[in-house]
């Protein structure tokens, strides 16, 4: 039997997910319209913006994204200390511009606090409580997104019915070489499906974002002989001291950024530098488009020979990511652990694993 999704997803033992969801029948509604020619390519950007809104209402962390023809892809990182650090203000504010008509929650934000029992303020942080949760909640964020993106294309296509094909997929990503690969084969996705050439061709990608922004920084670099500054921190919805009508008064949230080899005192992010991964990327990309298997070019990226991973295994593995590692993806100790811990008795990528990892 299909086991809910918040019983597959164990935040205790990594805050890493590769989650993905495709069009109903798999037909092209966010493409080209083979039957009809027409194009609804503008709906690619209707996925990124509502991500990356998300983002900042949720608990959350974009690591990479894809969104493709029929299908989109997604690795996220869920931030429970974040939620923990959240008052009750904020998370009231936050949860208002998804879904908001609480008479309770709005006369607490107002002027009419004031005016309120100690059982109706009881109540109201028994609500926050419940919201917070769902702040971290992987299947309130695609649901938030997937319902969105549905009633949008339905009201532009002049229509009723499913947009999405059932519920949404997703990976547990138990250590860095499980996020490293998963990044890299949502990030090759259009390379692999002939789309693009390369990686930063790659239009509504996360790997041509960070390029694009790469390139932007190398530039002012180049012209001022000095770093460029830090980008402003986005104003948190909290701190605009009002509840917002809806998604859209959220600022978009950065991508999760690469911290170089850090460890626990440093900021929050991707453990590895962003030339590394970047390296890491355009090798994959090139050993996977010649097109034999196995076939590796001579430089071995270092970050291959950190990660303690066979090379040729790598690149089968992001070619066919989903298809070795269909529920959770790590070390064959993690997954075994995992599996047992949720009672899963599938535990297909047992063998894939031990060929992957040395």
């Amino acid at each position: 039997m299909t086991k809910a999704r918040f019983e597959q997803i164990s935040l205790e033992d990594t805050p890493f997910y590769h989650c993905y969801a495709r069009c109903v029948r798999r037909t092209f509604l966010c493409g080209v319209d083979k039957e009809t020619g027409e194009n609804f390519e503008h709906r690619k950007g209707w996925i990124v913006d509502r991500m990356k809104q998300l983002a900042s209402v949720f608990c959350m962390d974009i690591c990479a994204y894809a969104v493709m023809d029929n299908h989109y892809h997604i690795v996220l990182r869920v931030d429970e200390e974040e939620a923990r650090g959240l008052s009750v203000e904020a998370v009231l504010l936050r949860w208002n511009t998804l879904f908001s008509g609480n008479y309770l929650v709005t006369r607490y934000l107002s002027t009419d606090r004031g005016s309120m029992t100690d059982a109706e303020i009881d109540k109201v942080r028994e609500i926050a409580e419940e919201w917070c949760n769902r702040l971290t909640e992987i299947s309130w964020f695609m649901r938030c997104l997937n319902e969105y993106i549905a009633r949008m294309a339905n009201k532009e296509d002049g229509c009723k019915g499913r947009f999405w094909e059932g519920r949404f997929k997703s990976q547990a990503l138990l250590d860095e070489v499980a996020v490293l690969a998963c990044m890299t084969y949502v990030d090759l996705n259009p390379v692999r499906a002939g789309l693009a050439n390369t990686p930063e061709s790659s239009d509504y990608t996360a790997i041509q974002e960070r390029i694009s922004n790469y390139h932007v920084s190398e530039e002012m670099i180049s012209q001022s002989g000095n770093p460029p500054p830090l980008p402003d921190k986005p104003q948190c919805i909290e701190q605009t001291n009002k509840i917002p009508e809806n998604t859209h008064d959220c600022p978009p949230k950065p991508l999760l950024d690469f911290i170089g080899d850090e460890h626990i005192d440093q900021p929050k992010g991707i453990a590895y530098s962003l030339n590394d991964y970047l390296d890491l990327v355009d090798w994959t990309g090139r050993a996977i488009i010649n097109g034999k298997r196995g076939a590796i070019p001579e430089h071995l990226p270092p970050i291959l020979r950190r990660l303690q991973v066979n090379p040729g295994q790598w690149v089968v593995t992001v070619k066919h990511f989903n298809r070795r590692f269909p529920r959770m993806a790590g070390k064959i100790d993690r997954l075994m652990t995992i599996y047992q811990k949720l009672d899963l008795s599938w535990s297909h990528g047992l063998r894939e694993s031990q060929l992957l990892y040395l």
